[in-house]
């Protein structure tokens, strides 16, 4: 409850959320609870194959839970459906995979201006924002292909994409698992450093024991469904 009474939304709101594949028995993903208000940073943890990427997509919206709700800036994510969903995904949330995801194709600054079409930034603005962001990201070759730079630069690239919309929640899945350590530390200032300064709450998701000692506050996926019988703590 913020000042004055005034609800305020969190950046991320969890409840109860279930989800299991066809024909298995256990859940994949138990949730009961979990907020992130914005600007706040989490590191996720647990072992590969333990459900952490498909919480991510059941945040993202690109998976539907069994059970349970997710809310993004206080709407609920899977009451949309289709068009609806795909916008307000892009409009509200940035993701960085750690397979980069950028299409090939298209040149930097294109990768990062088709994001902007999610956007509500008029047009015109599209490319000088996103050249300003690559710029700041230290790209200079912004016409150059994926394929022409390096994996370093092709993390922030990936980066400028996911915050060029001003998302309210960034989604960072294992984003260093492709980088050595000299650029995945690089990778991880730029990528939290961004998120402070657009007041973007930050989710990640990595087995990295490197990325503990940069996030105050840190959970496993086994303290989050703890946390139904004993409040588990975060």
């Amino acid at each position: 409850m913020g000042v004055l009474g005034v609800q305020v939304s969190h950046a991320l709101a969890i409840h109860a959320l279930k989800f299991r594949y066809p024909g298995s028995a256990e859940w994949v993903v138990d949730v009961p609870s979990l907020e992130l208000a914005r600007g706040e940073q989490l590191l996720l943890t647990a072992g590969s194959g333990a459900g952490k990427s498909t919480l991510l997509q059941l945040i993202a919206g690109l998976m539907d839970p069994d059970e349970g709700e997710v809310k993004i800036d206080g709407h609920g994510l899977h009451a949309m459906h289709g068009a609806k969903r795909d916008l307000y995904r892009g409009r509200h949330i940035g993701m960085i995979f750690q397979t980069f995801n950028l299409l090939h194709g298209f040149s930097a600054i294109e990768n990062v201006m088709a994001a902007l079409m999610f956007s509500s930034i008029p047009a015109q603005e599209h490319r000088p924002r996103a050249a300003a962001l690559l710029a700041r990201l230290g790209i200079e070759r912004q016409d150059a292909g994926p394929e022409e730079l390096s994996v370093g630069q092709q993390q922030r690239v990936a980066v400028a994409r996911a915050l060029a919309c001003d998302p309210v929640l960034v989604l960072a899945d294992e984003p260093t698992a492709s980088l050595d350590p000299e650029n995945s530390a690089g990778a991880m200032d730029l990528i939290q450093n961004l998120c402070r300064e657009r007041n973007a709450a930050l989710l990640c998701v990595s087995h990295d024991p490197a990325m503990k000692a940069r996030f105050e506050r840190r959970v496993s996926l086994h303290e989050l469904g703890a946390a139904a019988v004993g409040g588990g703590s975060c």
